[in-house]
C-alpha cells in the first residue's frame, strides 16, 4: 500500500535554499562532464569519434587487459604524445586549437580516434 506524503510548502527562503542547492548540483553536472574518457580496448578507442569544445579535456584510459598503448598526434597545430601507457595507465589531453583531428595508436596502427574541436 502506498503512503501519502503531505505536499512540501516551502516560504520564501526555503524555495531559495532549493533553488542555490538545485544550481550548484547543475553546475556540478557541467563541469563533471570534463574531461571526457577514451578507452583503449580491444585494440580500439571508444567511442571512434568525438565532438569537443576547444579547451576542452579527453582523459586516454588504458583499459585493454596486458597491452600497451601509445596516443599520440602530430598536426601542423597541435599535437601531444602520451608515451607507452600500461594497463590502467591515463593521460589528459587538453585540446586548445579548433580543428578536426585523428588520433593514432603508435603500436596498434588500425586504431584511430577522430577529434573535431569546435570554437
Amino acid at each position: 500500500m502506498m503512503e501519502r506524503l503531505a505536499p512540501f510548502r516551502a516560504g520564501k527562503f526555503g524555495l531559495g535554499i532549493t533553488v542555490t542547492i538545485v544550481g550548484g548540483l547543475l553546475t556540478g553536472v557541467a563541469l563533471g562532464a570534463n574531461p571526457y574518457t577514451i578507452s583503449q580496448r580491444d585494440r580500439e578507442f571508444r567511442p571512434r569519434e568525438i565532438i569537443i569544445k576547444r579547451g576542452e579535456t579527453l582523459r586516454f584510459v588504458n583499459d585493454d587487459g596486458e597491452l600497451l598503448h601509445h596516443a599520440y598526434l602530430s598536426a601542423e597545430t597541435f599535437e601531444f604524445d602520451s608515451g607507452d601507457q600500461k594497463p590502467g595507465g591515463q593521460f589528459d589531453v587538453v585540446f586548445s586549437v579548433p580543428g578536426d583531428y585523428t588520433v593514432l595508436c603508435g603500436i596498434h596502427p588500425k586504431m584511430k580516434l577522430g577529434v573535431h574541436v569546435t570554437k
